[in-house]
């Protein structure tokens, strides 16, 4: 934060820039973007590509300010951070159109399924349709328990990690996991889904 007060709040900041201030968002990407840069490398794992994303997330966050979509509730970096984690998601599901990804690479081995070694065309596939129908299931949970998922299987975050950014208790994030998982087994089985 160069010339920028922590006492000016990001909602003050925000009306300096819808009053013309062009400054005030240079000035609020300036003071959330390390954060916001830190967990999309976090989640991608590759530089060039969160550089990308990071763009695109500041460039959709200014267009839909610039639209008068945005309400502020007191919680603008939540906001640029789920539209991050956005991004994010839609990045690996059009790569996942454009090849296919091993059930590791797309975080779903959370119910303790055994790895396939990378070997013949049949146990390849055999993987990917594990991953494929964890994905499937994993969509069907309630919106909280597929977030909390996403973020600890895909983004590889800590608990504490979680609760900070869903805003919420680390007790209400590792009890949305367990209903997670306690879902995704009672699903397993009525769906007699096989995991090995």
């Amino acid at each position: 934060m160069n010339n920028i007060s922590a006492s000016v709040s990001d909602y003050e900041l925000l009306n300096s820039y819808l009053a013309g201030n062009k400054e005030a968002m240079s000035n609020l990407i300036e003071r959330h973007g390390s954060r916001v840069y830190d967990y999309i490398h976090m989640m991608v794992k590759d530089g060039d590509l969160a550089d990308d994303i990071y763009q695109e997330t500041f460039i959709k966050a200014v267009r839909v300010i610039d639209e008068g979509r945005y309400k502020d509730s007191g919680r603008f970096l939540s906001w640029v951070m789920r539209i991050a984690h956005n991004q994010v998601i839609d990045h690996l599901r059009a790569a996942k159109q454009n090849k296919n990804i091993s059930e590791s690479e797309a975080g779903y081995d959370i119910i303790g399924t055994q790895r396939l070694s990378e070997g013949s065309i049949e146990d390849r596939l055999v993987s990917e349709q594990i991953a494929a129908d964890l994905r499937l299931l994993v969509g069907q949970l309630p919106e909280e328990q597929q977030e909390v998922v996403r973020l600890r299987y895909y983004a590889g975050l800590s608990f504490k990690e979680i609760a900070e950014q869903t805003e919420v208790s680390i007790n209400t994030a590792l009890g949305r996991m367990r209903y997670a998982l306690i879902n995704l087994r009672r699903m397993i089985k009525e769906k007699n889904v096989v995991l090995e």
